[in-house]
Formats: structure tokens, sequence, C-alpha cells
């Protein structure tokens, strides 16, 4: 458990502020093993225009990552158009995944112990012609598994979410025995897996309001949601639920649970970004690898200005390279 973690970090958008959130975070610090996947350039650039002086040494496979502050390994990657700050540029956006392909093959070959994400802009990919929904759909299909769990967490609170991004009037539709039964299985087992929790206790909200008021509110609580979670029960998963979501996430609930599994996104999202916006980190489960993101976007408006706030990548930084601690622990084991 003494080798170093390393931690591949792309660094999203070339026009958002994902470069230099990657260049503040090795100014500000010591890193873990951090390797930067992007162009040397854009990040050299974005550097210059900021005034901060951050070493760029080029790594490769077999390279010890460098952990000094004002020093920053990069892994390198072509193809990128423009390097313009609040500029968006669809000609770099086969770049912008060809950087998500190389952190997650590296990950996968054991170059990487784990993966973390500044943000990309999901517009101007679909506006090069190259369908694109988000990062965790990309690395499912990448991966080559059937379901993934999108959660996002501060220290204080973890959100899981059944269904992710679905116009609301699909959500109810998409809720099925078999989606359900995926979602708390994989959430169940990543907690153990990547956060040491032996037990995990799951909170489930209810669709409807006041969790269907006994049918009256709609019938998904009792003809889907409430006989799934009494199969789930009986392999052992310590699940409470259905609950209205409305009084779910209050402390008499809250203190005795380890995570929360919300139907849809916005009903759970909004309270943990309320709770912890700029210090949360999204997790994909459900992948053979580690992934941790940022839980902000490309905030053009701020790119190049030098006020972004890294807060949210400390935070995705410090929980990948626990989340990989523990997932060697469980692989040992």
């Amino acid at each position: 458990m003494t080798e170093p973690v390393r931690l591949a970090l792309t660094a999203g958008e070339p026009a958002g502020i994902g470069p230099e959130l990657c260049l503040q975070l090795a100014a500000e610090t010591r890193q873990p093993g951090i390797v930067v996947v992007a162009s040397q350039a854009l990040l050299a650039q974005r550097a210059k225009q900021l005034g901060l002086e951050v070493i760029l040494e080029p790594w490769q496979p077999g390279d010890r990552p460098v952990t000094e502050a004002g020093r920053l390994s990069v892994c390198h990657v072509d193809g990128l158009a423009s390097t313009a700050a609040g500029q968006l540029d669809s000609g770099n956006s086969r770049y912008v995944l060809d950087t998500l392909r190389v952190a997650a093959q590296g990950c996968l070959d054991g170059v990487f112990d784990g993966m973390v994400t500044a943000p990309v802009h999901k517009g101007v990919i679909n506006d090069a012609g190259i369908a694109f929904s988000g990062h965790t759909e990309f690395l499912q299909e990448l991966c080559g598994v059937e379901r993934v769990v999108m959660m996002l967490a501060t220290e204080e609170l973890r959100v899981a979410l059944v269904t992710t991004h679905l116009p609301l009037k699909d959500v109810a539709a998409a809720i099925t025995p078999q989606r359900l039964t995926q979602v708390a299985r994989i959430l169940n087992r990543d907690l153990q897996t990547f956060f040491g929790i032996e037990h995990p206790r799951i909170l489930v909200a209810g669709l409807n309001p006041h969790a269907g008021e006994g049918g009256h509110l709609g019938r998904e609580e009792l003809d889907v949601i409430e006989p799934t979670l009494d199969q789930l029960r009986a392999e052992g998963i310590t699940l409470t639920g259905p609950l209205p979501a409305d009084t779910l996430f209050t402390p008499h609930w809250l203190k005795d649970a380890d995570a929360v599994l919300a139907m849809y996104h916005d009903q759970g999202l909004p309270v943990l970004k309320f709770q912890g916006f700029g210090r949360a980190v999204n997790i994909t489960l459900g992948l053979p690898i580690v992934r941790t993101s940022v839980d902000h976007g490309t905030a053009l408006d701020l790119a190049g200005t030098g006020q972004a706030d890294a807060g949210s990548l400390h935070t995705a930084v410090r929980v990948g390279e626990q989340m990989a601690r523990y997932r060697r622990l469980a692989n040992a084991g």
C-alpha cells in the first residue's frame, strides 16, 4: 500500500477552465502522482496567459510522475485545433475525446490507477457531428460495461442516480425492475470496493410525491420499486425506502446512511449541490476503473481570467486517490 497512486487527469474542453485548473493544482501544492493528459502547447499557452510558473515535463508510460509543487507531468495528445480561452471550436472535439481514450485505456492497461476529468462541453462535441452525451456514457461504451451509475459526493453526503440525462417525461418508464436492480447492486458493491464500507446502508427515494401516497399519487412505488427493493434485501443489501424525497434529505434519515439512491437527476443533485457545490466530486460507478470528476462545467466566461476555483478538482483528485487505494486493498484481499 506504499506504492504511489498514479492518476491520469484529462484537461477537458480547451476553451474552458479545465487547463488552468490543472495548472493551478500543480502550482498550489505538492500532488500525488498526477499525469495531465492534454496538449502540452495548450498548457504552456494558458500558463503564460495567467502568469503561472509551472514546469511542464513530458511523460510517457514507465516514467514516474513528478510530485513537487510547480512541476507537472504531461502526457501529450496531438490534434488540438485552437487554444483560445473562452472561444469554443468544434475542431477541438476529436482531440478532447482522444484525451479521454488515452486516460481510460491507460487505466485499463494498469498504467494508471484511476482517472480524473476536467469538464467538457457536450454541445460543441455534438456540433462536430459526434454523438456524445457525457463522460459517463462515453466511458461506459469504451469499457464495454452494460450499466454504469452516476454518483456525486461531498464529505457529508453521497447521492447516486437510477436515471441520469433523461427528459422528465421519460423517467417513469425508464425505472424498470432490471435497471433498479442493476443500479442498486453496483452502488452496494462499489461502496464496498472503492470506499471500504463493509455493509453499506442505502436510502432509496420514491419517484412520486410522498412516495406515491399508497398508490393515490402514482403506482410506481407499489408496482416496481417496493417489490424490487424486497428482492434486493433478500440478497443482503441494506435498503431503506422508498422514502418521500422531500423528507429523505433530513438529518433524521441521513445520519445513519452511507448513500442516497435518487430516481432521477434533479431529484437528488440539487440537494447535494446546494449542500456542497464547489467541493463535490462526480464519480462513475460500475466501471472496471476509477473515475472521478469535478462537479461544475466549463465556465467559458472565467477561462483565462485566473478567477476559476480549483476546489472541486482538489476534491476529485483526493477522492480518486482514496478510491484507488481502497480498490488495491479489496484486490489484495
